[in-house]
This record gives structure tokens, sequence and C-alpha cells, in this order.
């Protein structure tokens, strides 16, 4: 959080700096998730442009991030329709 004059304030948790940059840090980077996931990262973008799961765009380059419930929800979804696309 941003005060008069530019200086970083405190958040509630009383650690400098933006609250912002904390919760991008409790994402995620698609390596983390490729890795939960056991896919390559070009699956996981794959399946973020066709909807499958949400991806969160930060910085500059556009870097994704994605939440870790999102991830174990479809961790829970390949488990429970299997593979090869047939419900378990």
């Amino acid at each position: 959080m941003l005060q008069k004059g530019g200086a970083m304030g405190a958040n509630a948790t009383g650690n400098r700096g933006n609250g912002n940059r904390e919760r991008v840090n409790h994402m995620l980077t698609t390596g983390e998730a490729c890795k939960i996931l056991y896919v390559h990262c070009n699956t996981l973008r794959r399946w973020t442009e066709r909807g499958l799961i949400s991806a969160y765009r930060i910085g500059p380059r556009g870097d994704r991030r994605y939440k870790r419930e999102d991830v174990d929800a479809l961790l829970t979804e390949q488990v429970r329709v299997g593979s090869n696309g047939t419900q378990k």
C-alpha cells in the first residue's frame, strides 16, 4: 500500500509491502502448477486457453499465476474423469 509521498506503508499483517504482491506470492507459477498436475507447461497453457483453468496475468511480461484451489479442483476433476476422458 502506497502512502502519500510514495513511501511504503505497513499492511494489516505488520509486514511492509504491497498487499497485491502478497496475494501474488500465494499463487503458483506455471512451473509449480505443472509439477502438481504432472503435465508439461504447454499443456497447462492450452488448458488455460480452453477455459479449463483460470490464469491471472501479472507484471509487464504478463506472467501467468494460478490459484492453488483452482489447481486442486482441476486435479480432482482429472482423477474423477481419468486421463482417457472416461468417467470413473
